[in-house]
């Protein structure tokens, strides 16, 4: 699996390369999140959102499907005790309806062949009130800042070979949502390099 591979330099390489969104998205996640919160995130990666989640609710449970990117993310979260990972497909999570308060899945649904069933997914755990938070990096593809950095950004992703499913630009992700039937949508942005748009919605 390749996170597994890149797991030990992928907070460095997103820090030296998109420092800003990479630590803001966090913050604006947690935004979203209260202190009576069960939380899950799916796809938490090396916890890059979850240590901003951690301190912000009452219980984290997390997961991913690499079991390297948790090693990192359990690194990440070493402070917090609210928090318990476990191994997942986010596409098929065995996990009870209505359960959490909050559903939040980091920069996943570009890479996922059937997103909307996720979305469906995260929706029957959630509780009815509660949020799902989706954050997307947008135009990824597309080098709107013509420099090194964007350049190595791009290439590294290509080298890599990871397979973007599909690409969203600030429209074209509203429109997503729409087609997915979710219209009490909201958002809102990380700037930078490139940036994250984050979509809340409330069931």
């Amino acid at each position: 699996m390749i996170w597994n591979k890149i797991a030990w330099g992928y907070d460095a390489f997103e820090t030296l390369l998109n420092r800003e969104v990479y630590i803001n998205t966090g913050k604006l996640v947690a935004e979203e999140i209260e202190p009576d919160d069960i939380v899950l995130e799916c796809a938490c990666g090396t916890g890059s959102i979850s240590r901003h989640i951690a301190p912000a609710c009452k219980k984290l449970v997390a997961c991913d499907m690499s079991e390297k990117m948790m090693d990192q993310a359990r690194k990440n979260c070493a402070a917090y005790d609210n928090v318990r990972f476990f191994k997942a497909d986010i596409t098929r999570l065995d996990v009870g309806a209505g359960r959490f308060d909050k559903v939040v899945a980091g920069n996943v649904i570009h890479l996922l062949d059937d997103p909307v069933a996720a979305l469906k997914g995260f929706e029957r755990v959630c509780k009815t009130g509660g949020k799902i938070i989706i954050p997307t990096y947008i135009d990824v593809k597309i080098a709107k800042h013509d420099s090194i950095q964007n350049r190595l950004l791009c290439g590294f992703v290509d080298v890599l070979g990871i397979e973007f499913k599909r690409g969203f630009d600030p429209d074209s992700y509203k429109q997503f949502f729409r087609d997915a039937g979710y219209e009490n949508v909201t958002y809102k942005t990380a700037e930078g390099r490139c940036p994250c748009m984050i979509a809340v919605i409330q069931l």
